[in-house]
């Protein structure tokens, strides 16, 4: 008889669930357990999305044909203030991706301490593939099929991916014709300059992502690491968030080695020329084949030897398979959901911190609320005041977090036994029990904030 662990040792390893909504339910879940305080159904009310929004709608094309597409707006939460969110189009958008989005949103926008929930937006479509009056049409079905679902007071777009201030140009143009006689420049955010947009707002991510790893470097987290200057830096994704991530921390004194978009990656030791890089993609569109430099993978890339590595392309791309492969000393997440809970797992196994996109790429919201007040009030900020508005808010944030991780390591033997009920959920078990991620501290720090304004807001009725 054969004996039993033997059988279920030798078991083939149960696939990693990738499904972006799950994984966000799990970061989520793992925070509460350090947070004995709050109720569980408090806690189950935070955790749902306020409203989920399914349309489906035709367009007249460019060549005449009239098209059917399928749209998402999800408002995750309004505890501490309208929704906040991009609108993304992409042909493998799904509705629990943008809920996944919509949540993150809402803990990212308590984190950074902006007064916005969270929400997104995702119509699926593939740009490459359709013309400038196509998407110009679609989206301002969107906007006219979302009705008063969207509004400055109740849920604010803004730009995400492959969508940009133009698109945000049609969704301002179709909200005011729609609400006549109003100030309805903050109904959305990411505008154009010219059109009530604010300074520093195309490049806010990647400044935040500068902003907040300088402060993780000052505090510490890296032995022999200070700040940026003279770190070798690997970028996943070259849109508009990591070009902007490569240029200011090259311009901080980084040397950034390797850089990647969809078609795949670039290498150099030395050191990458990112004008020549800016250069060739407006020539090609895309990085292969930059002079001077070595072709690698997507996946190459992510296990290039650096100090920093910077995914700012799409979720999941560090997960179970090639965690243990991955050699940076320090991870900052530009994009959403870029790590996995069991490439958490084995990254903090290896001592590899992570800062959570909650966290690292908050400069985008910030910026946007920044534009949101400035609409409301009819001002406008100068770049320098922007940016060092944006720098004060995202080093606040990083200090609450790095001393909230400190705190919950000390309280750990105390909550050790429901973390491990918590660790049965089957995407969570993974998580170690043992020490505090950036992440869960970030989470923690943002579901207090949102628990103490339901308990003083109260449920009505």
């Amino acid at each position: 008889m054969r004996d039993p662990a033997q059988v279920a040792e030798n078991a083939p390893e149960e696939p990693e669930d990738l499904n972006p909504y799950r994984i966000a339910q799990a970061q989520f879940d793992l925070a509460c357990a350090h947070l004995p305080e709050i109720e569980p159904d408090l806690m189950l009310m935070l955790s749902r999305p306020r409203r989920t929004i399914t349309l489906e709608f035709p367009v007249e094309m460019a060549g005449g044909e009239v098209r059917m597409f399928t749209a998402y707006r999800v408002l995750h939460s309004r505890v501490r203030g309208p929704g906040k969110g991009g609108l993304r189009f992409h042909p493998d958008v799904t509705e629990d991706e943008v809920r996944a989005l919509a949540s993150w949103m809402t803990w990212k926008c308590a984190v950074a301490d902006v007064p916005f929930g969270g929400a997104k937006g995702g119509i699926v479509c593939d740009p490459a593939q359709l013309t400038e009056a196509d998407l110009r049409h679609i989206t301002r079905r969107f906007i006219v099929e979302l009705g008063e679902d969207i509004g400055p007071q109740t849920d604010i777009p803004a730009p995400d991916i492959n969508t940009n201030p133009r698109t945000m140009a049609w969704i301002y143009d179709t909200y005011d014709l729609l609400h006549p006689g109003q100030n309805n420049l903050p109904a959305v955010t990411g505008k154009p300059l010219d059109m009530g947009g604010s300074e520093g707002r195309l490049e806010a991510t990647g400044r935040g992502v500068l902003d907040v790893t300088q402060e993780v470097l000052a505090q510490g987290l890296i032995p022999g690491l200070s700040s940026v200057s003279g770190a070798r830096v690997v970028v996943q994704g070259f849109g508009n968030v990591g070009s902007a991530v490569a240029t200011l921390f090259a311009k901080a004194g980084a040397r950034v080695i390797g850089v990647s978009d969809v078609e795949g990656g670039i290498f150099s030791e030395s050191g990458i020329d990112l004008e020549a890089v800016q250069s060739h993609v407006h020539d090609t569109g895309a990085v292969v084949g930059v002079a001077g430099t070595t072709t690698v993978s997507n996946e190459q890339l992510l296990e290039i030897p650096c100090d920093i590595l910077v995914p700012a392309a799409v979720g999941g791309q560090i997960h179970r398979e090639n965690a243990r492969k991955i050699e940076a000393r320090l991870i900052v997440e530009g994009a959403n959901g870029p790590t996995t809970p069991a490439a958490d797992r084995i990254l903090m196994e290896r001592g590899i911190p992570v800062v959570p996109d909650i966290l690292a790429n908050a400069g985008g919201v910030v910026v946007s609320y920044f534009e949101w007040v400035q609409n409301t009030e009819n001002e406008q900020w100068d770049l320098d005041e922007v940016n060092e508005k944006l720098r004060r808010k995202l080093l606040r944030a990083t200090d609450k977090v790095i001393s909230k991780r400190a705190e919950l390591e000390r309280n750990l033997p105390t909550i050790r036994e429901s973390l491990a009920d918590v660790a049965a959920h089957r995407v969570v078990r993974e998580i170690p029990i043992d020490t505090v991620s950036l992440r869960t501290a970030a989470y923690a720090i943002a579901i207090s904030r949102l628990a103490a304004v339901v308990e003083e807001r109260g449920i009505w009725p």
